[in-house]
């Protein structure tokens, strides 16, 4: 937020003597003597105010000792300086008084001093932030006691500048103790800043969940939407704060919500590769198919994406594999356009695994796909074969014998079009050979048959039995299937 990190510049800069604190524009004692306030030096301010220097002058940023006194903490300091009746009620660049800063350190010594001497209690910075924002923003809870309770200046609890009472600024920052504070003192709220926003929103928004836990106690409008049509389940979504997530889900909120731009929760955890949530989402049942206004799957997301865990997830969840999006383009396309090689292998791999399973042939289970694998093959017991199908593309098989031997074990058009994209020159037809073959193993492997051995039969069934002599001689045929697995 802009204005709190004016009021840290402000604020702990001149606390620590950070580099954008300016003492240009002043003349030498002035400059040390605004040094001496900031370094809690009162022997060297007292020196120089027997000078007669300025006690109130301003550097370029107009700050002046007083601000970088109260910043710091320096009781002493604001003391020496009230009791030699420097100015209260003068603001730097960006409006902020002596009293915004003892709001934003939480001083109540401090402010105490600064009420009695007759600072504005409710001076405004020029984003509209009066010192019960800043005590908010800050959890300055005594200060807010201090002006609701002592001093009754209930009309402090207003609008800033973007909209946000102090309850939302709270909110938004994550502090759960003034979060009660404020609920116990009635000043709780569900009215919305300039952008839609409820303080649920900030605190999912930015990860309260702490914020969040308490405010769902007394939300009634779950689901309320902020300017650009946003939730506050989508929200922390967005944010990949999924803990938020979930208790918004346990409190009823709409999981399959779009906003304005018809983009869902999954969409932008996607968007965003938070493959934590985008898991958690799946496991709550979000809906994988695509919106008809926008009619994109969160597959074809994740493979222009090129992201292979996601796309990953998203294989194993059983989505449907031929959806088209609004170009008519299905996830294949959409990765093969983006090439994305190893992607489009993954949905090719998926596309058979599926048909084998409608068909009978994977072997029985419990009917989760969560065990199956789509990524590349990097497993010790399967480097042998491998090694066999790399010498087979790239130096035994001939420019269109791959494609026979896709065709021959089923490939589709579409799918022998998406690996042939991946084009890199005259020699390409090599590594489409490759990539073809370990497709064709990792579905072979999954119904726990000998590769070898079917590798053999089957280039003698295409009518290629002198490389099926040279894969013989290469590898062992009696090769245990078993210990062939996809890791």
């Amino acid at each position: 937020m802009k204005g709190l990190s004016r009021l840290l510049r402000a604020g702990e800069d001149a606390a620590q003597g950070a580099g954008a604190v300016s003492h240009e524009g002043l003349l030498p004692d002035e400059r040390e003597f605004q040094y001496a306030a900031k370094m809690n030096n009162l022997d060297t301010m007292e020196k120089l105010f027997k000078k007669n220097v300025n006690i109130n002058a301003v550097d370029t940023l107009k700050r002046t000792a007083f601000h970088f006194a109260v910043a710091g903490g320096h009781v002493s300091v604001v003391d020496f300086l009230l009791h030699h009746k420097a100015r209260l009620d003068m603001a730097d660049q960006h409006g902020l008084t002596v009293i915004h800063l003892a709001a934003w350190t939480g001083n109540l010594d401090i402010m105490r001093k600064l009420v009695k001497a007759g600072a504005d209690q409710k001076a405004k910075n020029e984003e509209g932030m009066n010192v019960l924002h800043f005590a908010a923003q800050s959890n300055s809870i005594k200060i807010v006691d201090y002006f609701l309770q002592d001093l009754h200046l209930n009309d402090l609890n207003q609008p800033d500048g973007k909209g946000k009472k102090p309850f939302l600024l709270a909110s938004e920052k994550g502090h759960v103790d003034m979060i009660k504070n404020l609920i116990s003192l009635k000043l709780s709220t569900s009215e919305k800043d300039e952008e839609g926003n409820t303080a649920l929103h900030l605190a999912a928004k930015n990860g309260h969940s702490g914020v969040v836990e308490i405010l769902l106690e007394q939300w009634e409008e779950i689901n309320d939407l902020n300017q650009n049509g946003e939730t506050a389940f989508y929200l922390a979504v967005e944010g990949g704060h999924e803990k938020c997530a979930e208790l918004l889900l346990e409190a009823g909120s709409d999981i399959n919500v779009s906003t304005q731009s018809n983009s869902s929760a999954l969409q932008v955890a996607i968007q965003n590769g938070h493959l934590s949530l985008v898991t958690f989402l799946i496991d709550k049942n979000i809906d994988l198919v695509a919106k008809p206004e926008r009619q994109e799957t969160p597959l074809h997301l994740a493979a222009d994406l090129g992201n292979v865990e996601l796309v990953e997830l998203l294989l194993k969840s059983g989505c449907n594999l031929k959806t088209t999006d609004k170009h008519g383009k299905t996830a294949l396309a959409t990765a093969s356009r983006s090439h994305h090689a190893l992607i489009v292998d993954m949905i090719i791999k998926a596309e058979r695994y599926f048909a084998m399973k409608q068909t009978h042939l994977a072997h029985s289970g419990n009917g989760s796909d969560f065990c199956v694998s789509f990524k590349q093959d990097h497993s010790t017991q399967t480097k042998q074969i491998r090694s066999s199908l790399w010498n087979l593309a790239y130096n035994l098989l001939k420019p269109r014998e791959w494609k026979k031997l896709a065709v021959f074990w089923k490939f589709t058009d579409e799918q022998i079009k998406a690996i042939e994209e991946q084009w890199t020159g005259k020699k390409s037809y090599k590594e489409h050979g490759n990539r073809m073959l370990l497709i064709w193993l990792h579905g072979t492997l999954l119904v726990h048959q000998n590769p070898v051995k079917h590798l053999y039969e089957d280039l003698v069934e295409a009518g290629l039995q002198p490389l099926a002599e040279k894969i013989r001689a290469s590898v062992s045929i009696g090769m245990d299937s078993r210990k062939c697995v996809i890791s």
